[in-house]
């Protein structure tokens, strides 16, 4: 048996079972387009958080609540959303672990998982669910990304996060203002530590997925087809999962970079709307701090005549009761928003590298007069 992780040890690897992401994937897809949140269980081993059991949390609905409900679906996901730290969700989560604990499985807390839809799982509730599992000094829990709409594609996509020292003490501290940010040098790039993930199988299944692939045919070349629906009907090549997949021959723009650069768009005016605020307050405390400069000169040239009159000086630090400087917003909101923007900006650069990819290859074709 391997030696437990020490504490001083830094996480470097998560290591799921086949098992828990079937089902991560099962409940996520049960649940879309609402949020899917449950706990995951497992035990470190060195360097390695291995992942070997999960469970849904329950969903948290609004009494009385109609699905078709604009309104109550959104009080709904946010129910969903902020559901990792409910505290009947945590007297639930350790009932769960307790049983689990009992039937002698692996019942170390290893964090939670939750679903999303290209790639918008950045925001507050995600930070504070996962500041409450790695809160502890000693703690080693990730959160568990599963995109619904990346993975429909027919590629899996399960990311591992966690956050970084870095934003985890500016976290606790409460103050995102512009000058503590400039003294810690926090960046959005800096709020987030991503893990790479292995999806490990047991032996039994390994020895299963092995013997899936159907034998070559035996014939050394197969015959050219007439049309494409005999490609399509070739049952030597429609059951061979290694064929050439027909669909890779389509042309057109990818309906998810388009939703990708919608989702992004959003974003951008999300920040533009940060950065108007951040102004605002910049104008208004300007204007206040013209306002207590103009007063503490008026209460200076006071002061200088009562000296020459000989009668007692009024106090010059008067200014704060009268006036109130405006409270600095929080720069959070700005940074995860900076980070959800990158998020969408690296799924269009690989949504748009195949599409690119495609366009190359058929310039000939489309630009005749050219050469390719």
């Amino acid at each position: 048996m391997a030696d437990p992780v020490r504490k001083d040890t830094p996480m470097t690897e998560v290591q799921v079972e086949a098992l828990v992401v079937m089902r991560i994937i099962k409940h996520a897809t049960s649940a879309y387009p609402a949020p899917a949140t449950g706990c995951l269980v497992g035990m470190d081993v060195a360097q390695q958080l291995q992942v070997t059991n999960c469970f849904p949390f329950p969903a948290s609905v609004p009494e009385g609540s109609a699905s078709t409900d604009p309104y109550h679906q959104a009080d709904a996901n946010s129910l969903a959303a902020a559901a990792p730290r409910a505290k009947s969700n945590i007297a639930y989560q350790n009932e769960m672990i307790k049983y689990l604990r009992e039937v002698n499985v692996d019942a170390q807390n290893a964090g939670w998982y939750m679903s999303a839809s290209m790639g918008n799982f950045v925001n507050q509730n995600f930070v504070e669910n996962q500041m409450f599992y790695q809160k502890a000094a000693d703690e080693t829990s990730v959160a568990l990304v599963f995109d619904v709409a990346r993975t429909s594609q027919g590629s899996l996509n399960l990311k591992a996060y966690r956050l970084s020292p870095a934003f985890m003490a500016a976290y606790k501290e409460g103050k995102f203002t512009t000058e503590s940010i400039q003294k810690s040098n926090l960046r959005y790039q800096d709020i987030f530590v991503e893990l790479p993930i292995q999806i490990h199988n047991s032996h039994l299944l390994t020895s299963f997925l092995h013997q899936l692939p159907q034998p070559l045919p035996e014939k050394t070349a197969l015959d050219f087809p007439a049309s494409l629906a005999d490609l399509r009907q070739d049952p030597n090549i429609s059951s061979n999962p290694f064929a050439p997949n027909l669909d890779n021959l389509d042309l057109s723009i990818d309906p998810f970079l388009e939703k990708t650069c919608d989702l992004l768009l959003d974003s951008i005016e999300s920040h533009q709307v940060e950065q108007n605020n951040a102004q605002y307050y910049q104008r208004s405390l300007g204007r206040e701090q013209a306002k207590i400069t103009a007063w503490q000169q008026k209460r200076k040239q006071e002061n200088a005549l009562r000296t020459q009159q000989k009668q007692p000086l009024l106090p010059e630090d008067e200014w704060q009761k009268l006036f109130k400087l405006p409270q600095e917003p929080s720069r959070l909101d700005a940074l995860l928003i900076g980070r959800q923007v990158e998020q969408y900006t690296r799924q269009v650069d690989g949504f748009s590298a195949t599409v690119s990819a495609k366009m190359f290859g058929v310039r000939g074709n489309l630009l005749p007069g050219e050469i390719a």
